[in-house]
C-alpha cells in the first residue's frame, strides 16, 4: 500500500480559508505563530518536541495505470488524450478538454515551456482530486421528468420551519425559513396563532416558551427567497389555530404578498395534483388538522415545567453522534403494541371536521390547494383511496411505523395518488430527527424534518436531495408507483433479489491541515484518521463498514475497497464519515451523503461537510465507484 514519505520536506500550503459558518481554526493557529508548513511540530512535555513532516503523497497506483493507459505510455497527457478519458469516464457538465488542461496548469502555477499544454501524472492527480472538475455525481441540473402529478415525487420538506433551535424555548424567526429555502427545501411549515391582542397573526410553536414572529414577515421572506435555489413550487403548510375572522385576514395577507404567483384551483376538490413543471414559480397552500387551541387541555408548557429538560450549557449539536435507527427495528417496536392507532393525535374526526369547515372563512378555504383529510376510526382506514378526489394525510413517525408493520402495501397504494406527510414525534424536544427511509420506502412524499437540527438523519436528507440537480423534487422510482395485474403493489418488507453491487474504493484524503489548527485532534501528534462508509436504504441494503486507522498523518492513505449488494439502489444513499481515533472518544473529521443512483463511476473527488452540513473549504476524499 503506498504511504506518504515522512522523510520528504513539508510542502507549502495555500492560505487557509475556513469552512463557512465555522470558526477559523487555522487562522487561530497562524496567530499563535504556527504556519501550515510547521504543522508537523508538536510539543511533548517541557523539554522536547516531535516533528512530523506532511510530505508529498504518493499517487495511487490505480491513478498511474489510468494515466498511462490514456496517455499511451507517454509521460504527458495532451488535450486529445484527456478528451478520450472524459468520453470514457466523464467529468463535470460541459467540460472541454483544452479548458481542463488550462485550468489544471493554472491551478498548479505551471506554464508549459514548449509545445501544446499537457498534463503530467501529478497534474492528472490534481484534476482527479478537484471536485469542481471531477465531481462524484452525474448530474448538476434537473434531468428527471417533471410533468407527472406532485404525488409522484419525493418533496424536500421542513417541520416547524420557523424555529431557530429546540422545540420548547427557542426563538421563532424567518431566518431558518430563509436558510431552508436557500438549500432547496420546498415545503415550509408555519403554525399560525392569534397574537396576544387577538387582532393579528403570529407564527409560533403553540403552548411552549417559543417567542413568536409575525406571519407577514414570514410570508414576505418566503416570497423573496422561494426560488433562489429551485424554480419548482413552494408549498406552505399551515397548521391553523385561528378564528374565522383571522382566517380571512390570512387570506388577504397571502393574496397581497404573493399575488399572481399564488396557485389555487378553480374546483373545490382536485382529482389529480398538478405537476411540478406546471407549477414552476408558483406558491401553494396546504393545511394541517388544527389542534383546537380554544379547547386545548393540560395547560401551558410553562405550567408543566418542561423547560428544565434542557440543562445549562447543553449543546444540541451533540446529537450528531446518535446512529440512525434501523427502520425494521422501528416497525417491530411499534408493532408490539396491541392497540389499534386511531387517527386523533393531530386533529379531528369527520364530524368535527365538518363543523370546523362550516365556520371557516370561505375566502381562506378557497386558497387551499392541498387539503388535509381528517378520517375517523382506525388508521388503516385512513389509507383508503377516494376515486373522486386527492388529499393529504399527516402521520407521526410512530403512527407510520405502527401501520407499516402490518399494512405497508396499503401505504404504498395510498401514495400513488394522494400525499402522505410524516412528521417527527412530539418528544423530539431538541429538534432531532428520525430515519427518513421509514417514509421513503413507503412512498411518502413529504418526510418532514427539523431542518434547524443536526445529526446523521439530517445528513441523509441532505444527501438524498442532492439528486435531480438539487431542485427539491426527486421522482419516485417506478416500482413505488406501479400496481401489478393481480392488484399487488410494492411491499417494503418483502425479500428482494440483488439488483446491483456498488464497489467503493477509498484511496486517500486531504485538507484537514488547512481547515483545522494543528492541535484540534491531538495535542501531541498528527491525527489518526479512519473512514466509515456504507449504505442507507431499505433494511436489506443498510450497512456501515470501516477502514483501518492511519496513524499520525494529516494526509492519510487507506486504499481499501468495499462491496455493497443493493436490492433497491433507486433510493439508496451512500454514507461517508471520517473520524479521528482517540483513546477516550473519537473525534469527528467530516461527512457526506450521496444518492447512489447518481454516482458517477470512476475515480472521483468527494468533498466533506461538517456536522451542521457546511462544506469544508479543503477537506475531501479520493474515491472510486464501480457498479457490477
Amino acid at each position: 500500500m503506498p504511504k506518504p514519505d515522512k522523510g520528504a520536506p513539508p510542502r507549502a500550503s495555500p492560505p487557509h480559508t475556513p469552512p463557512p459558518g465555522t470558526e477559523s481554526e487555522a487562522e487561530a493557529a497562524d496567530e499563535a505563530g504556527v504556519s501550515a508548513v510547521e504543522m508537523g511540530t508538536y510539543k511533548c512535555c517541557i523539554f522536547f518536541t516531535r516533528r512530523f513532516a506532511l510530505g508529498d503523497t504518493t499517487t495511487p497506483e490505480d491513478v498511474r495505470v489510468l494515466f498511462s493507459r490514456f496517455a499511451g505510455g507517454s509521460p504527458y497527457m495532451g488535450a486529445d488524450d484527456l478528451r478520450r478519458y472524459l468520453a470514457a469516464w466523464g467529468g463535470a457538465d460541459g467540460e472541454v478538454a483544452e479548458q481542463v488542461v488550462d485550468r489544471v496548469l493554472q491551478d498548479r502555477s505551471r506554464t508549459p515551456r514548449f509545445g501544446r499544454p499537457a498534463l503530467t501524472v501529478d497534474d492528472f492527480m490534481h484534476f482527479l482530486f478537484s471536485e469542481d472538475l471531477n465531481p462524484p455525481l452525474r448530474h448538476s441540473k434537473v434531468h428527471q421528468d417533471m410533468n407527472a402529478p406532485l404525488s409522484h415525487y419525493f418533496i424536500y420538506t421542513g417541520h416547524n420551519s420557523y424555529l431557530t433551535g429546540n422545540q420548547l424555548s427557542s426563538d421563532c424567526s424567518d431566518a431558518p425559513i430563509i436558510k431552508a429555502l436557500q438549500i432547496g427545501v420546498r415545503v415550509i411549515e408555519l403554525d399560525i396563532w392569534p397574537n396576544s391582542s387577538k387582532d393579528d397573526i403570529d407564527v409560533l410553536h403553540g403552548r411552549t416558551l417559543t417567542a413568536p414572529v409575525s406571519l407577514i414577515k414570514c410570508l414576505r421572506s418566503i416570497k423573496e427567497y422561494a426560488f433562489v435555489a429551485s424554480p419548482y413550487p413552494v408549498i406552505i403548510t399551515l397548521e391553523d389555530h385561528l378564528t374565522p375572522d383571522l382566517q380571512a385576514k390570512v387570506a388577504k395577507m397571502v393574496l397581497e404578498v404573493f399575488g399572481d404567483i399564488l396557485y389555487y384551483p378553480e374546483s373545490k376538490h382536485l382529482q389529480e395534483f398538478p405537476s411540478p413543471e406546471a407549477l414552476k414559480g408558483r406558491v401553494l397552500l396546504s393545511t394541517k388538522p388544527p389542534k383546537e387551541y380554544l379547547e386545548a387541555k393540560g395547560g401551558t408548557m410553562k405550567d408543566r415545567e418542561i423547560e428544565p429538560q434542557f440543562k445549562k450549557g447543553e449543546r444540541e449539536e451533540a446529537a450528531w453522534g446518535v446512529e440512525v435507527p434501523d427502520i425494521q427495528d422501528e416497525m417491530q417496536i411499534a408493532d408490539r403494541s396491541e392497540d389499534d392507532i386511531l387517527y386523533h393525535e393531530r386533529g379531528l374526526d369527520d364530524n368535527d371536521s365538518q363543523k370546523v369547515c362550516k365556520h371557516a372563512a370561505p375566502e381562506y378555504k378557497h386558497l387551499i390547494t392541498i387539503k388535509a383529510g381528517k378520517p375517523k376510526g382506525a388508521l388503516v382506514d385512513a389509507l383508503k383511496n377516494d376515486p373522486d378526489k386527492v388529499r393529504r394525510l399527516s402521520l407521526s413517525e410512530q403512527e407510520l411505523a405502527k401501520v407499516a408493520a402490518r399494512n405497508g402495501p396499503n401505504i404504498v397504494s395510498f401514495t400513488h395518488r394522494n400525499m402522505l406527510r410524516i412528521y417527527p414525534k412530539g418528544t423530539r424536544f431538541n429538534s432531532s430527527n428520525y430515519n427518513p427511509f421509514l417514509g421513503w420506502v413507503h412512498g411518502a412524499q413529504m418526510v418532514a424534518f427539523n431542518m434547524q437540527g443536526h445529526g446523521r438523519a439530517l445528513w441523509l436528507m441532505y444527501g438524498f436531495y442532492k439528486a435531480n440537480g438539487g431542485c427539491g423534487y426527486v421522482k419516485k422510482p417506478d416500482f413505488l408507483m406501479q400496481t401489478c395485474p393481480d392488484g399487488k403493489v410494492f411491499d417494503p418488507k418483502a425479500d428482494l433479489p440483488v439488483k446491483a453491487t456498488l464497489k467503493v474504493k477509498i484511496y486517500m484524503g486531504e485538507g484537514w491541515h488547512k481547515d483545522f489548527k494543528q492541535t484540534h485532534f491531538d495535542s501531541y501528534s498528527p491525527p489518526d484518521f479512519y473512514v466509515k462508509v456504507g449504505i442507507a436504504g431499505v433494511p436489506l441494503d443498510s450497512v456501515m463498514r470501516k477502514t483501518k486507522a492511519v496513524e499520525d498523518n494529516w494526509v492519510p492513505v487507506w486504499e481499501e475497497e468495499f462491496a455493497f449488494p443493493l436490492t433497491v439502489p433507486e433510493i439508496a444513499v451512500l454514507r461517508v464519515e471520517v473520524h479521528e481515533q482517540d483513546v477516550s472518544e473519537d473525534d469527528f473529521g467530516g461527512q457526506t451523503a450521496l444518492p447512489v443512483e447518481e454516482l458517477r463511476p470512476g475515480i472521483r473527488a468527494v468533498s466533506l461537510f461538517d456536522h451542521k452540513g457546511h462544506k469544508f473549504r479543503n477537506v475531501k476524499l479520493l474515491m472510486r465507484f464501480e457498479f457490477t
